[in-house]
Formats: structure tokens, sequence, C-alpha cells
């Protein structure tokens, strides 16, 4: 028959049948990076004793030793809560160390980063749940890149960079106009980049499409129609009519464009400045299939 439902007096509490080891792991702390951000229990006083500890060395062995050990803790198996305020100041540190590197340094980074990738040694960690908190704050990136929207070239992936590592612009055909210069400009001048680099690669489509005859450019849509004939009016035709190789002619028209947008920079009296003064190196180069980075 029909059981009779038990009083609610003598009903258990939802869960209560688990043992005391199940319901311990229901609430135990979750082991994902993803988690770091949760803070430490208000409850457990010795927590908060061992922070003010660190605070504490922190001021008088230096910052550079609390924050290695920050990082060390902040792992899968020894989850733990941090704060703001530990956040800023290792984006304080690591802006510093970034800023104290030369252009050379970072450049030669840049192409180690791509040969990692060439040879299929690539390194690029995912950042902590700390250091991404700490890039809330600010961004100092290194190198700034403008290259092609291509999917085939996406840009921290073919040098192995990471989060923050570079401010990127893409655009189809790498091409310079009002949003990428003023861009370029707002990395030089505000973000402080070593390094600036218009970067192209084999087989662009923009570039393919911008050396059609003048009649089919102007059967495109407006937009597309001006940055086509701007690829082009930077193409030398006449000498790559004589390329009788298909991508060997390819490359020269992709190295003809980027070699136009340089140019175009070096026209731009407040990014030559930071050349002149040597913070600054502008680099013009291109991916190809067969071979790393050329500069």
């Amino acid at each position: 028959g029909i059981e009779r439902a038990k009083p609610i007096s003598q009903r258990r509490s939802r869960g209560s049948d688990r043992s005391p080891s199940t319901r311990a792991a229901c609430h135990s702390p979750p082991s994902s990076p993803d988690f770091f951000l949760s803070t430490r229990p208000r409850s457990d006083p010795a927590a908060a004793r061992a922070a003010g500890a660190r605070r504490s060395s922190m001021k008088a062995s230096g910052r550079s030793s609390y924050m290695a050990g920050l990082l060390e803790e902040d792992k899968p198996h020894a989850w733990r809560g941090f704060s703001i305020e530990e956040a800023r100041l290792h984006a304080d540190e690591q802006q510093s160390k970034v800023l104290a590197r030369t252009p050379h340094e970072v450049l030669a980074d840049l192409q180690r980063g791509n040969a990692r990738f060439w040879t299929g040694q690539a390194k690029r960690a995912e950042k902590s749940a700390f250091e991404r908190r700490a890039l809330i704050s600010k961004q100092f990136p290194s190198v700034a890149i403008l290259g092609c929207s291509d999917s085939r070239v996406p840009t921290e992936i073919v040098f192995d960079q990471g989060l923050g590592d570079i401010f990127v612009i893409r655009v189809a055909g790498n091409s310079l106009g009002t949003s990428t210069l003023a861009s370029l400009q707002y990395a030089v001048h505000h973000l402080k980049v070593k390094v600036l680099v218009v970067l192209g690669h084999e087989m662009c489509g923009a570039v393919k499409a911008a050396m059609q005859s003048m009649e089919s450019l102007e059967q495109e849509p407006p937009e597309l129609e001006l940055v086509l004939k701007d690829i082009k009016a930077g193409l030398d035709e006449r000498s790559l009519r004589h390329v009788s190789d298909g991508r060997a002619r390819d490359r020269e028209a992709v190295t003809a464009n980027v070699r136009r947008q340089v140019q175009r920079l070096t026209q731009d009296s407040g990014i030559m400045s930071k050349v002149d003064d040597q913070s600054l190196i502008v680099v013009g180069a291109s991916l190809q299939r067969h071979r790393r980075f050329l500069s």
C-alpha cells in the first residue's frame, strides 16, 4: 500500500544520510586555479596571523622575496586567497622588470618565442589567477604588433607569448589607417612599448586581392575598395610582373606592403623621437610557413 508520510519532526534533513567524510568533501575548497579569488575563511585566526606575518616580512626583507613566496603558494594544491593590494604590488614589480629591459632584449625574446613555436616547443603557460588579477589594475606590454587579421596568424601564439605580453592591432593586410596608427601611438606614448613590429605573412589574402585590376577592385564594397587600393598603391606591380613564380611573387608583394607601412611610420615625428633616443625599435617582419620570423 501507500506508506504514510512521517511527521516533520521525524524527517531527516536533506543530506543527513551522508557520511561525515562525504559531507566534508562537498564543502572542501575547490582545487581549480579559477577559484583563487575566494577569500580566506574568516573563522580561521591562524590564517589571519599568517597573512599579517607575510606583510611584515615584505616590509622587513623586501618586496621581491615576498612576492616570490606568494606565487609559489598560488597553486592548485595550496588553495588560498589574496588581497587586491597583493595583486597590485605584484603588478608594480612586474612592470618595473619590463621597463628595465632594452629594446634589443625585447626583440630577441620575441624571436626566441617564435623559434619555440616554429620548432614545436612552445611553452606559453596560462597565467595563474593571482597574475590575472594583477593585470586588472594595469597593462605593461613590451611589444606592439600591427598584424593581419588572417585566422592563420594568431599573434600571441606564433610568438609564444602570454596574457599581457603583446599589444596587438590586427587588420586586413596589416595596413596603417587612422585607427591603427592611433593604436600604435597609444602603445608607444602611453604603454611605453620597446618594440613596434609591422608583421606581414605569406599568402596574405588582402595583398593578393589588392593585386587585382582597378576595375575588379571597384566592384568591392566601398570601404574594402579603399583599403585594397591603399595596399595596391604600395606595390611595384611593374616589377612584380617579372617574377614568374607565383609563390615568389606573393612573398615580394607581402614584403613590399610591410616596407611601405614601416615607411609611413617613419613619418610620425612622435614615434621617430622614441627611435632617436633609442627607447624604441621599429621592425618590419614577415612570417613564412617554411621559415621562422624574419626581421
